[in-house]
Parts: structure tokens; sequence; C-alpha cells
């Protein structure tokens, strides 16, 4: 389940809750009574090193050679 940060309106004290992406936002902590106020932040995805780029995948003769050498060592093993 995703975890939220709140602020508190009154007291400016930040809380964090798990809660279903179904579930409505809290407008009063659940204990407190104190309104909230959900807060937005970050995702927690870090896309890191290479590979993420178009100019950074293979080209298409690397991959045509790969499925050549496939083919070649499936019909050497029906011989």
């Amino acid at each position: 389940m995703p975890v939220y940060v709140y602020q508190g309106l009154e007291t400016g004290n930040r809380y964090e809750f798990e809660q279903r992406f179904s579930e409505a936002a809290y407008t009063h902590h659940p204990e407190t009574g104190e309104p909230l106020k959900r807060l937005i932040s970050a995702p927690a995805v870090i896309f890191k090193g290479s590979g993420w780029y178009v100019k950074d995948s293979k080209s298409p003769s690397s991959t045509t050679s790969r499925s050549e050498s496939k083919s070649e060592s499936s019909s050497q093993a029906a011989d």
C-alpha cells in the first residue's frame, strides 16, 4: 500500500499514513482529530544507469545475429 504524507494545519507536524488508492484522503487525524492536508512528495522510483535512452539500445544487426545463431544451434541439435 502507498504511504501518504500529511501535515497538521494547527501544529505543522507531519504524519505518514498507509492508505489504499481507493480510500479518500484524510481531512482530520484519525486519533487526535487535528485538521490535515495531504502533501505532494517525490516518487520513490529512481531510474539510474544506461539503457534508458533510444541511443543506448542495441543495433538491429546484433539482434539478427543472435536469432541466426539460435536457429543454427537448433538445426544442429535436430541432426
